[in-house]
């Protein structure tokens, strides 16, 4: 169900060639570990975002459980300043850093009565639920030079096309990923 929304749903989240955005148990080792190096980078006259111009521009993190527990384990609290909200039906917290929000539904009606302007979402599920529902704008991919052959995807099954406009691309020659940010054109 696609509703007029004034926030903008944004995804920016690296994967592996074959389309994995982590290893079966969850883990992202192979994302943080050091690349090889030498990698070729193309000039580009119109770059994909970086994560360093891309999260000051949001002030909203939508996440599913899994991601919420994967970041509660890093050395720090990576959303100060940000509303943070987390996808989970079975979620029991009193982290007041975060509001837990049932459904889809439930998280786009709280987006609506905040009126964020952008929204990061992250974490393979929610983002598949938010193409689903048609409540992704803009899709930044950072395509490791990395085949996992499993894991855990990045997109699942839809029931339509999802169509995509390239708005910028580039190489990173320090790690090797293409990165790449599309406008969703059709949802």
């Amino acid at each position: 169900m696609t509703t007029t929304r004034e926030w903008t749903g944004c995804v920016f989240i690296g994967v592996s060639l074959d389309g994995f955005i982590a290893r079966p148990d969850g883990s992202l080792d192979w994302l943080t570990a050091p690349a090889l190096r030498d990698h070729v980078a193309p000039a580009s006259t119109s770059p994909a975002l970086v994560w360093e111009t891309f999260f000051p521009t949001v002030d909203t993190v939508v996440m599913g459980r899994s991601t919420y527990e994967t970041v509660l384990g890093f050395d720090e609290w990576a959303f100060d300043g940000k509303d943070v909200v987390v996808l989970s039906t079975t979620l029991r917290t009193d982290d007041p850093r975060i509001h837990v929000a049932p459904s889809v539904e439930d998280v786009r009606q709280l987006l609506d009565r905040k009126g964020p302007g952008r929204v990061y979402v992250d974490g393979g599920r929610t983002i598949q639920s938010f193409l689903a529902a048609g409540m992704v704008d803009e899709l930044t991919l950072s395509v490791a030079p990395l085949l996992l052959g499993t894991g855990r995807r990045l997109f699942g099954a839809l029931d339509r096309d999802v169509r995509l406009t390239v708005r910028g691309v580039h190489t990173t020659p320090d790690d090797g990923l293409v990165r790449v940010t599309y406008a969703v054109t059709s949802a």
